[in-house]
């Protein structure tokens, strides 16, 4: 792949633009059809930051594609096309935005809950496990470590925010009561299925997944995998080699970043502080480098 062009913001006047979101710009091509481009946009705590983090959002697509197609045995995805080439006749004007970046999907209606999936305990379910000895209401033994292996992954749903607001933790029966029992079933079985291939294929390749989560739709009564997959944005990213329960752990992610702006002194509210080059150049280096050890593929 050539060199993308840095990208924060998309125009396409000849689609109606159905959403801009934390990261992705999303357009109506047709009543089937949606294109999404994910942009070097960068969010922390629910807020788009001022800085961008260069082809960050070009290592999201290609990660999130190369799951899908890795998973399509266990779950069918919405992907149409990932080559700008194979888009319509139109959005060729756009190419320097899209290559990369873009993709065309069936358009499926999401789910209203996030899919989450705990490979180990840290985050929100950490200081929830400290608060209540649970996570998510499950009981768990009351001895464990900071950012431990649980003994088995659990499937944690959870809501799904608003640009702004915060996604909150709910119980499998809040999630039952939201989707109906017979698709929180659905969805728990895959998600499972797909965070333990992926937890085993990443951990010979120098990552841990401690956790991370999954979008479904449907698209004519039929369940998809949608949105990003298993990238540094939606999971945490360990380095095997640096591995030690009992503490916080270096990381692939944006959690770098995270704990970079919980020490400059922002309340976390809008409008964010602008981030030093260096706190930059970390971010960026940190996902080109999950890209490359996760598909043994230079980025460009």
């Amino acid at each position: 792949m050539q060199k993308p062009k840095i990208v924060t913001q998309t125009n396409i006047p000849e689609y109606p633009l159905v959403s801009r979101g934390k990261v992705r710009d999303i357009y109506e091509i047709d009543e089937e059809t949606l294109l999404i481009v994910t942009t070097d946009r960068m969010s922390a705590f629910d807020v788009v930051l001022p800085d961008p983090i260069p082809f960050k959002g070009v290592v999201l697509n290609q990660i999130t594609l190369f799951w899908m197609e890795m998973m399509q045995d266990i779950v069918p995805n919405h992907i149409i096309a990932a080559e700008v080439k194979n888009f319509p006749p139109v959005l060729q004007n756009y190419k320097d935005d899209l290559t990369g970046r873009a993709v065309l999907v069936k358009k499926a209606k999401p789910l209203p809950i996030e899919c989450i999936v705990r490979g180990y305990i840290t985050g929100s379910g950490w200081r929830d496990y400290e608060q209540t000895g649970q996570l998510c209401g499950y009981k768990l033994p009351p001895d464990l470590k900071k950012s431990q292996q649980l003994e088995k992954p659990l499937f944690t749903p959870s809501t799904k925010a608003d640009i702004g607001e915060h996604d909150e933790n709910i119980t499998l029966a809040q999630a039952k009561a939201k989707i109906g029992e017979g698709l929180v079933k659905k969805v728990e079985e895959i998600s499972l299925a797909i965070y333990e291939r992926a937890r085993d294929y990443a951990l010979k390749r120098g990552i841990i997944i401690a956790d991370t989560k999954f979008e479904f739709g449907l698209h004519n009564n039929k369940l998809l995998l949608i949105d990003e997959v298993l990238t540094p944005d939606s999971s945490r990213f360990w380095p095997r080699d640096e591995y030690t329960p009992g503490r916080d752990q270096p990381s692939f992610d944006k959690q770098y970043l995270r704990d970079w702006l919980s020490k400059s002194g922002w309340d976390k509210q809008p409008p964010a502080p602008e981030l030093p080059q260096e706190i930059i150049e970390q971010t960026q280096a940190r996902y080109v480098q999950a890209y490359k050890l996760l598909t043994g593929k230079e980025l460009f």
